[in-house]
């Protein structure tokens, strides 16, 4: 059975997204990882699949990372989800809400052609991240196996490890970051971010996603360094997030506001793939 995907990319964070609404289908994880092997697939760092949503949005988000396993929350890939509803006629809104396994999020996109997502609440309990600590607070000691860490800890719909760094160019996070990802005090894995400040309205940033490796870009990643900056009292809102490929702008208010995110996101081709279902 042939599969028709499009190729997209936030700031290089790359997906394949499948429209489920016209198709149907039912990937396995042996084959979303064929999906995502930039060698004998299509190549991706997430799978994005847009299906009916089950309650009162107007779509449902589902996403995959490249081993195959389902996650709860990706914020390029919510810009390029608004991007691909919108550019192949499945809706005429500017604005769209989305189911997510952690919750609904809003994406809007702009008359610049670049879209901002409302990624909800961040959550800093420890129980809700999850992450193992006695109680809240704004930074943790992680012990790793030759050394102790400094991150703090934020839920952004998933997961992330944040540490500040001074020189983000040869910051360990190749070598540390498969060891954060897979610590045993995040029971459900974490992104490792390192963020390097410029000052207080702009950092340099690299993520270690769990399920993919270091990405280009992270969504979730740049709201969660900027939201752990504001909160130590590091950073101020708005911040411009730096990435290799470019940079995202992230605005948070404060505790139990919402934090909003602006970037871009581009469609690469469209194309089929021949699938064993």
């Amino acid at each position: 059975m042939k599969l028709k995907f499009t190729k997209m990319h936030g700031l290089g964070n790359d997906f394949v997204v499948i429209d489920a609404v016209n198709q149907q289908i039912s990937l396995s994880p042996e084959q979303l990882r064929r999906l995502a092997d930039r060698h004998l697939g299509v190549g991706c760092d997430q799978i994005l699949l847009i299906e009916k949503a089950e309650g009162d949005a107007d779509f449902r988000y589902r996403i995959f990372n490249a081993d195959g396993g389902e996650v709860e929350q990706c914020g390029n890939g919510a810009r390029c989800f608004v991007r691909y509803v919108h550019d192949h006629g499945m809706t005429d809104k500017k604005e769209v809400r989305i189911e997510t396994l952690s919750g609904v999020v809003i994406p809007k996109l702009e008359a610049d052609g670049k879209v901002t997502v409302n990624m909800g609440v961040p959550k800093f309990d420890p129980v809700e991240i999850p992450f193992i600590a006695e109680q809240r607070a704004p930074t943790y000691p992680l012990p790793l196996d030759d050394k102790q860490v400094e991150i703090s800890s934020v839920s952004m719909g998933n997961p992330h490890a944040v540490q500040v760094v001074s020189d983000l160019d040869n910051a360990p996070v190749l070598t540390e970051g498969p060891i954060i990802e897979k610590h045993s005090r995040f029971p459900q894995r974490v992104n490792a971010g390192y963020m390097q400040i410029i000052d207080p309205h702009h950092i340099r940033l690299r993520v270690y996603e769990r399920g993919a490796g270091e990405t280009l870009a992270c969504g979730t990643g740049a709201c969660a360094a900027a939201v752990a900056g504001i909160q130590r009292g590091l950073l101020e809102s708005p911040v411009k997030v730096s990435f290799s490929t470019g940079d995202l702008f992230i605005r948070w208010e404060g505790e139990n506001q919402p934090v909003w995110m602006t970037g871009p996101a581009v469609a690469v081709f469209d194309g089929e793939i021949e699938l064993q279902f």
